[in-house]
């Protein structure tokens, strides 16, 4: 189990933790880990919608509770409440998990991570105007593209590209 994170304002996506057995301790510590990697950011949350899964108990609730962030339960049954997370994971694993063979959790770690980064720090996001979530403006148009070289970067042994102009 993968617990992820999706910020639907900026469309970030945050890796929480990775287990094989997820408990309800263990959303509770990757809750609390959570809170701590987004400081002072946490202040702009308002709410976080989670599914009805009994590993979410009431102290996972209270770790937001305690930054003002209210957790809301989806409806029983409807996974389209939640559409844009499910997206996600949908479009990680058709971009990357389907095409790698996950050893073990240090594994799924290192993939989950590399494909955040990419996500957060390169893949274009229509609500966003084609930025990345960590981008704040778009590249300056360059004069003549087609004379400089394109420079391509692999991303988990070559799953993933990532393309830029050479300077």
């Amino acid at each position: 189990m993968c617990a992820l994170v999706f910020e639907h304002g900026t469309r970030r996506l945050h890796i929480a933790g990775v287990t094989a057995h997820p408990t309800g301790p263990w959303t509770v510590q990757q809750a609390r880990n959570l809170a701590v990697q987004l400081g002072m950011r946490a202040d702009s949350l308002r709410f976080l919608l989670r599914d009805r899964d009994s590993k979410y108990t009431d102290p996972f609730d209270a770790v937001f509770a305690a930054d003002d962030i209210q957790a809301v339960r989806s409806a029983p049954r409807a996974p389209r409440m939640n559409a844009h997370c499910e997206r996600v994971i949908g479009t990680l694993r058709r971009e990357v998990l389907d095409h790698l063979l996950i050893w073990n959790e240090w594994h799924a770690r290192h993939v989950l991570d590399a494909y955040a980064r990419h996500d957060n720090g390169h893949r274009p996001h229509q609500a966003r105007r084609q930025l990345p979530p960590l981008a704040r403006k778009h590249p300056t148009p360059m004069a003549a593209p087609s004379a400089h070289r394109v420079l391509r970067t692999r991303i988990l042994g070559g799953v993933i590209n990532e393309y830029r102009y050479a300077a």
